[in-house]
């Protein structure tokens, strides 16, 4: 998470974004299918690391264990094993919040075999979302291979799951994503809050890499028809009194009106937060330009370019760098000049108070306060930004059949029944099966009637699948 500034300016500014700020918790739901007395439809918060799947469902069967119930040591210290046996049902692990990051509990219960974690609160208020901590090596090395869906579940409706699991109950439930990205018309608007800063650490790292690997699905998207990408960059200001400070002179442009944290987080060395506005206002401005000739899509070639052949660790993030990308790719240098305007003049520059009014929360979309920070159709993403699982999302926000053909390939595509047959009942001697994959962009497992001697699905050998047919 990007912090507000550094030094004073931090402890300065942080208390004004706190008491203004609005972050939106994205949901998703959990239906309990059984045991009847505690069926219903439960609303969970997606957790903001991992692989929801955007625009699927997954049904499994909850366990609580015996043992590390909040899931803060490897469970193999444990004897825990949560891998499914081949016929059965995926399976949720139920964990109690505390004593350790989310991120960490999901972690521990993916290596144990679990396909999906559910987090119980420990106190009773509105749900939250569950975010992964500031990276440094220790939570990097996992938190980039948390590759299953988590959520996080209110006090009370985990109390009712934790009490009749110890009453001996099969819990099963149905967590569904297909209404996570709402789908208003045959176009996906999506916005992407970045940052030209190349020596943040792990999250600065991570985000060009995103970039680098989801350009050219973005380019298609964007050259059909199919999107509307639109990139944003944070900017903070300066509160007057610190104008003319050093910090704030170092940090910002337009007399403290625009500003960025400084790079290196050392104010006497390197570059400066100064440097970096400039450079954001020039990707804006950039994106601007490429789209009044109708070719939005060459944002995507000159952040990569720029990444590649203009890095703080070369000396090169500079603007003769930047003009000699710009004029690789056939743009007018004139133009983006325009459009970024005077940094050191006393007055507003309309791009960038553009993008602090468009940080504000509008409708079901909270502020934008975290670097990076991926919005489809005015919902904020949770998971991990990586291309597969981002292509997932912007797929989802399509109507059924009326997805572009990048939606259909093999990174999106999901044949739920290749895992354990997706936990429904499979005759292999006659190769006869009641599961169904529907080659959508979310593929989910259904069982279906199987007509020959009967019409229902019937309970597997395992006991743990019980479908009534359709």
């Amino acid at each position: 998470m990007m912090r507000l500034f550094l030094g004073f300016l931090l402890l300065s500014f942080a208390p004004f974004f706190s008491i203004h700020g609005r972050f939106v918790v994205e949901k998703n739901s959990l239906r309990v299918t059984s045991p009847d007395r505690i069926r219903g439809t439960h609303d969970t918060a997606i957790g903001n690391f991992g692989i929801p799947q955007y625009g699927g469902s997954m049904a499994g069967n909850v366990l609580y264990p015996k043992d590390n119930q909040k899931g803060c040591k490897e469970f193999s210290d444990v004897g825990i094993s949560f891998q499914s046996k081949p016929g059965a049902l995926p399976t949720f692990v139920l964990l109690d919040r505390g004593d350790c990051f989310f991120a960490l509990k999901v972690w521990n219960a993916q290596k144990a075999g679990a396909s999906a974690v559910l987090v119980a609160d420990d106190k009773e208020e509105p749900l939250i979302t569950m975010d992964s901590p500031e990276e440094d090596g220790s939570s990097a090395k996992y938190i980039e291979n948390i590759t299953i869906p988590s959520a996080l579940i209110d006090k009370n409706f985990g109390e009712v799951l934790k009490k009749s699991i110890h009453s001996g109950d099969m819990v099963n439930v149905n967590l569904d994503w297909r209404e996570a990205v709402p789908h208003p018309d045959d176009r996906v608007e999506y916005e992407l809050w970045t940052n030209s800063n190349d020596e943040c650490g792990v999250k600065c790292d991570m985000l060009m890499e995103f970039v680098k690997d989801f350009k050219g699905a973005a380019q298609i998207l964007e050259k059909g028809g199919y999107t509307q990408f639109t990139p944003h960059y944070i900017t903070w200001y300066c509160p007057e009194a610190f104008t003319l400070s050093k910090q704030c002179k170092s940090q910002c442009i337009n007399h403290g009106r625009y500003c960025a944290p400084d790079p290196e987080q050392d104010f006497t060395t390197g570059y400066e937060g100064k440097d970096v506005v400039l450079e954001n206002l020039r990707q804006l401005c950039v994106f601007k330009v490429a789209n009044e000739t109708k070719k939005p899509w060459v944002w995507w070639d000159y952040v990569t370019d720029f990444q590649i052949r203009c890095p703080m660790k070369e000396k090169k993030y500079n603007k003769d760098c930047a003009v000699a990308v710009i004029q690789n790719l056939g743009l007018d240098v004139k133009s983006v000049d325009q459009c970024m305007g005077d940094p050191s003049a006393d007055s507003e520059n309309r791009v960038l108070k553009e993008e602090q009014d468009a940080q504000v929360g509008k409708g079901s979309r909270g502020d934008v306060t975290i670097l990076p920070t991926l919005v489809v159709n005015n919902r904020q993403y949770r998971g991990k930004l990586e291309k597969s699982a981002v292509l997932k999302a912007i797929c989802s926000g399509f109507e059924e059949t009326t997805e572009p053909a990048v939606c259909l390939s093999p990174d999106v595509e999901t044949n739920e029944c290749l895992d354990n047959n997706g936990g429904c009942w499979h005759d292999k001697s006659a190769n006869l099966t009641a599961c169904k994959a529907e080659f959508e962009p979310f593929s989910s497992c259904r069982c279906l009637v199987v007509f020959f001697f009967f019409s229902d699905c019937y309970l597997s050998s395992s006991g743990h699948v019980s479908w009534e047919g359709m």
